[in-house]
């Protein structure tokens, strides 16, 4: 059995995130609570306790309805089991990203740690905008790291604080996207449009929710519409490569990737896209060179790999090895089924704050050096 301290640790959680609750049932793994709002939480102690039998339980608990599942544990979980979460469209909060919640929301002493140093609070704000203020951060941090469900909890939390708030609204319809529930997102960004007819962000949240929906067509005519109001839109313009990258029209991503680069030559990420859009329209050598440029501006190897992967595209040469001589393509690895699939060329966006809680893997092994010849007598 879960021990009393995790259980109190869970429900304290959920406390703090506002969440309603409909019904809780130990198990003998931890805490299942489903929520108001169709959400099912599992807290699980023991990640060495947890067999794909325990998943199977914990959605079969309640009442039958479909619920959204998410697995919160402070160990790590097995792949295979990882594996049965995303299948099931759920989401996994382990490790430290665990820890990082429990912190986030002020409950550092039930893990056994240090409270953090209170943030400092700016001047003149009421205590009800300084909540929202907070919720408004956790949303954007989590929704960021690719957590949309506890992104969507922070939002609806803002919301509640603050009704009628817009970014709080907008992010909502974000995060719904980001857990495949396009018509609810179509619908939040629809309300938004209502009142704001000129709202960017929601233009781009409607744009996105074709693009989930195989419209990509349709997604693209909405970014070129926006882009003819304001040509200087960078973010717009961005989608709208991210989405020409998708459906494959290589010629127009590059068009588009060089009308960015003139206002940001040394953007590294840009610079490496730009290469693949050379290499897909038969410029080898340019391509080429555009990549060592990156590298040169400062795309890391870890970055670089990143966005290969992204792009579909062969692992970059080894450490050490000569810029122009790439490493053998390696297989492509399987991809999870998920709600919506991800917008590859859209990490080379300028880069967001990364997600530090994730444990990084370790780094591979420096090249042995070879023992120098000893000199003839």
């Amino acid at each position: 059995m879960a021990s009393a301290a995790f259980v109190q640790l869970s429900g304290g959680i959920v406390e703090a995130m506002g969440q309603k609750l409909d019904a809780a049932k130990p198990v003998p793994e931890g805490l299942v609570l489903r929520t108001g709002d169709g959400f099912l939480y599992a807290f699980l102690e023991d990640p060495d306790q947890v067999s794909l039998d325990t998943i199977r339980r914990v959605l079969e608990s309640g009442d039958g309805s479909p619920a959204r599942l998410v697995v919160l544990t402070p160990g790590h979980l097995p792949l295979a089991i990882q594996t049965e979460i995303q299948q099931r469209s759920g989401t996994l909060v382990e490790g430290a990203r665990f820890e990082e919640l429990a912190r986030q929301l002020g409950l550092e002493s039930m893990l056994g740690r240090e409270p953090r140093p209170p943030a400092a609070a700016r001047p003149r704000l009421l205590p009800s905008t300084q909540l929202l203020d907070a919720a408004m951060r956790r949303a954007r941090t989590w929704l960021e790291w690719g957590v949309p469900a506890l992104a969507l909890r922070f939002y609806r939390q803002a919301a509640d604080f603050k009704p009628g708030f817009l970014p709080a609204k907008i992010g909502i319809g974000r995060s719904l996207l980001g857990l495949g529930l396009t018509e609810e997102a179509d619908r939040i960004f629809g309300e938004v449009l209502v009142n704001r007819p000129n709202d960017l962000d929601a233009w781009l949240g409607k744009a996105a929710v074709l693009g989930a929906r195989s419209r990509p067509k349709e997604e693209i005519e909405v970014y070129r519409a926006l882009l003819a109001e304001d040509d200087a839109r960078v973010e717009v313009r961005a989608h709208l490569v991210a989405a020409l990258v998708e459906l494959g029209d290589w010629a127009s991503a590059r068009v588009e990737v060089e009308a960015m680069l003139a206002n940001t030559p040394e953007d590294p990420q840009l610079r490496f896209l730009h290469s693949v859009t050379l290499l897909r329209t038969g410029e080898k050598s340019s391509a080429d060179r555009e990549r060592d440029e990156s590298r040169r501006l400062g795309l890391t190897p870890e970055r670089e790999t990143a966005l290969c992967l992204h792009l579909g595209l062969p692992s970059p040469v080894a450490a050490g090895s000569p810029p122009n001589v790439r490493a053998p393509p390696a297989s492509r690895p399987a991809r999870v089924a998920s709600p919506r699939p991800r917008r590859a060329a859209r990490a080379a966006r300028p880069a967001r704050k990364k997600s530090p809680p994730r444990p990084a893997r370790s780094p591979p092994r420096a090249a042995r050096r070879k023992t120098p010849s000893r000199k003839r007598k």
